[in-house]
């Protein structure tokens, strides 16, 4: 063999190397994957936060656990893999900030929104105030069970306010979270939900019979952080911030969420 024919071989073999060991690091682009946990009343306005979102972070994927905001706590505090949680509770964001889960300077209130009665398309009943609730025409009335789903706990509180929850109480249907009060009414399995009203405006056969008032429970705030064991801190604080941005902020307007600064 000739010296020339030597040096392609050796050529040969370190092209061939170069190609097995860059197919073994695997994909460069790999991209990362962001789980973001958050309360069920904000799908429709996150689908499309996640695109908006993506096109600008190329590298990164957004992945949504959606659920009631009392189950999800708790699924943070049991160490289940989260970056980012989206609460449509104040209350329970704070236990995670107090719990030393979320770090408080990577928390924040983002938007508010209201609660309402609602029956299907076809429902008849007038409903003035939530002390209808207790008349003998209404058999079913559905709420997010208080203990675990915001909207349950605000629906219960403007029901005392009102004095009528010890009346209401045995009509009551709870549910793991608001869509499933929306399915609810929407199935005829129960006659009367209460929902925000966000979640009343995506629906096609359902419509709102009553706005409960702001005073009549606590305030609707809904607040985001970043989860601390987070393995991708930088896109989670990335994600969390671009939540507080104009531009989402007009997406989640655009869905009938109330910017806290409007």
């Amino acid at each position: 063999m000739c010296l020339n024919e030597v040096r392609i071989l050796k050529r040969s073999l370190f092209i061939l190397c170069l190609v097995i060991l860059t197919s073994c690091s695997g994909p460069s682009n790999q991209k990362i994957e962001l789980t973001v946990s958050a309360a069920a009343s904000l799908k429709d306005a996150l689908a499309e936060i996640k695109q908006a979102f993506e096109v600008e972070n190329e590298n990164v994927l957004i992945y949504y656990n959606l659920g009631s905001t009392g189950s999800l706590q708790q699924q943070v505090m049991q160490g289940a893999p989260t970056d980012v949680f989206l609460s449509a509770s104040k209350e329970h964001l704070t236990k995670l900030v107090d719990g030393n889960l979320i770090d408080r300077n990577q928390s924040a209130d983002l938007l508010s929104n209201s609660l309402v009665v609602i029956g299907t398309n076809t429902e008849t009943l007038k409903i003035q105030s939530l002390k209808d609730l207790s008349n003998d025409s209404i058999k079913r009335v559905s709420i997010g069970i208080p203990e675990t789903v915001p909207a349950g706990k605000y629906a219960k509180e403007a029901m005392q306010a009102e004095n009528v929850w010890d009346e209401i109480e045995n009509k009551l249907v709870p549910a793991k979270d608001v869509r499933q009060v929306l399915s609810y009414v929407e199935s005829d399995n129960v006659q009367i939900g209460i929902v925000y009203k966000t979640d009343a405006s995506v629906s096609k056969k359902a419509k709102v019979l009553y706005e409960i008032p702001e005073g009549f429970h606590t305030p609707l705030v809904y607040s985001a952080g970043v989860v601390k064991n987070t393995k991708h801190a930088e896109e989670a604080r990335a994600f969390y911030q671009f939540l507080q941005s104009k531009e989402a902020i007009t997406i989640f307007e655009k869905y009938g969420f109330k910017g806290l600064n409007d």
